[in-house]
């Protein structure tokens, strides 16, 4: 969806409402292919006080992520309200609660992508105790154990533990 400055400075009613639905196509970020299960709704409303256009609106989709820990799909939901402000004018420019554009034209599809890529979880888990893959054979922990041998001992504390298993009771 585009916006233009002009027309809604301008305009006798500085304010449009927003009720949008579309597709958005799959993007890789950190090297990880984020997918949109289902289309992007964007409500709310922009609004003019002089040369700055304020921008609220709810944002809901859901994505297909892969688990940091398992390697699985799953569905992460975003449910997000967002506040910004922008401004074409220059003087305008050093304040930072106002996103410059450097044009007439704002695309509220660009700024709905970015507002989705920043509250996306640096480690993205399928469940808070999702327990990951065996570091031996792979197989999913979650699913069930395996029959690796599980002697996790820290490098730095290998010596204490010969110590130990050297001690006669």
């Amino acid at each position: 969806m585009i916006i233009e400055f002009s027309d809604l400075v301008s305009a006798k009613s500085r304010k449009k409402e927003i009720n949008v639905t579309y597709d958005l196509a799959s993007f890789v970020f950190d090297g990880e292919e984020i997918k949109f299960v289902d289309p992007v709704n964007v409500i709310g409303e922009i609004t003019s006080i002089s040369d700055v256009l304020t921008l609220k609106v709810s944002i809901k989709t859901k994505l297909e992520l892969n688990c940091s820990r398992c390697l699985e799909a799953f569905i992460y939901p975003i449910d997000i309200d967002i506040e910004e402000r922008f401004t074409n004018n220059v003087e305008l420019q050093k304040e930072d609660e106002i996103i410059f554009v450097d044009s007439n034209i704002l695309d509220i599809a660009e700024v709905v992508e970015n507002i989705i890529v920043s509250t996306l979880p640096i480690k993205r888990l399928c469940t808070d105790n999702c327990k990951g893959l065996c570091q031996k054979c792979g197989k999913n922990l979650n699913e069930g154990s395996c029959q690796c041998e599980s002697n996790d001992v820290d490098l730095r504390m290998a010596k204490l533990q010969e110590l130990f298993a050297n001690k006669e009771v």
